[in-house]
């Protein structure tokens, strides 16, 4: 995330005697502003630790959640049917629209489909998330609480449970019978959008969600006679497009980065 001022909040974590919920819980209250939090809710398993833990910690707050169009649909229904009082907000555009507009699928180096699908909402506001430094060597160097500047806004973020391990997360939800998404038990250990340049499982999810890589090929093949002075490397259709992006992904997997889907969200 560019643009951003870290604070320190080292004061915060001197709980003499508390478990990590009672400190998370602790960390809510202190820094609760007066018109309540901006819960960002992806649905897997740390947003629902999250959302569990406002509730229990009696801050006030309305949570969000984003519809990309390419996450889960196992995982779109599990929210819908289980959490009617997160709002739910369709983008602007697809992710389709996006790849025909850029002439290319989402990179790496260049994922500008966050801003757009994933990280709308919460300008001005104090906006929670579920992010931890175990989940990856990039957000390990997270504060706890951050500020972002950019053009078009200003957003405060407050994570919670920064310093939980999986593990943590995972007693946490068996312990207190918080609902997951089913995908956990069939071995998925990221649930968020199919295709994410930042996953090392993409070939897996286009797999178990084929309809998905139909939609990227043509969203490509779209791209591609849009844009045909960006045609490279001799990726002339949108199926020989798919199959370089296929291969940039999975060639991730010797790299000892761990999977970090977005630049905000699980």
């Amino acid at each position: 995330m560019k643009n951003r001022k870290v604070r320190a909040v080292s004061n915060l974590d001197i709980f003499s005697g508390k478990d990590k919920t009672e400190i998370a819980i602790e960390r809510l209250k202190a820094f609760e502003p007066s018109e309540g939090y901006y819960v960002a809710f992806s649905g897997g398993k740390d947003s629902v630790v999250i959302l569990d833990l406002v509730k229990r910690s009696g801050v006030k707050y309305d949570a969000h959640y984003n519809i990309t169009g390419i996450d889960p649909p196992e995982l779109y229904y599990f929210i819908r049917d289980n959490f009617p009082e997160v709002e739910r907000h369709r983008p602007e555009t697809t992710i389709w629209k996006l790849i025909e507009k850029n002439g290319f699928p989402p990179l790496r180096m260049s994922r500008y489909c966050c801003a757009e699908l994933k990280e709308r909402g919460g300008c001005g506001r104090r906006v929670v998330t579920g992010i931890r430094w175990a989940e990856s060597s990039r957000r390990s160097k997270r504060g706890m609480v951050e500020e972002c500047f950019k053009k078009s806004y200003h957003k405060v973020y407050v994570h919670p449970i920064i310093d939980w391990t999986g593990e943590d997360v995972w007693t946490y939800i068996k312990s207190n019978n918080v609902l997951y998404c089913h995908l956990y038990d069939e071995g998925w250990k990221r649930l968020g959008c199919i295709g994410c340049p930042m996953n090392t499982k993409a070939k897996r999810e286009f797999e178990r969600w084929p309809r998905f890589k139909n939609k990227y090929i043509s969203a490509m093949q779209k791209g591609i006679d849009t844009h045909p002075h960006l045609i490279v490397n001799g990726h002339s259709t949108g199926e020989k497009m798919f199959d370089w992006w296929l291969s940039f992904t999975e060639g991730k997997k010797g790299k000892k980065e761990k999977e970090d889907q977005t630049v905000m969200f699980e």
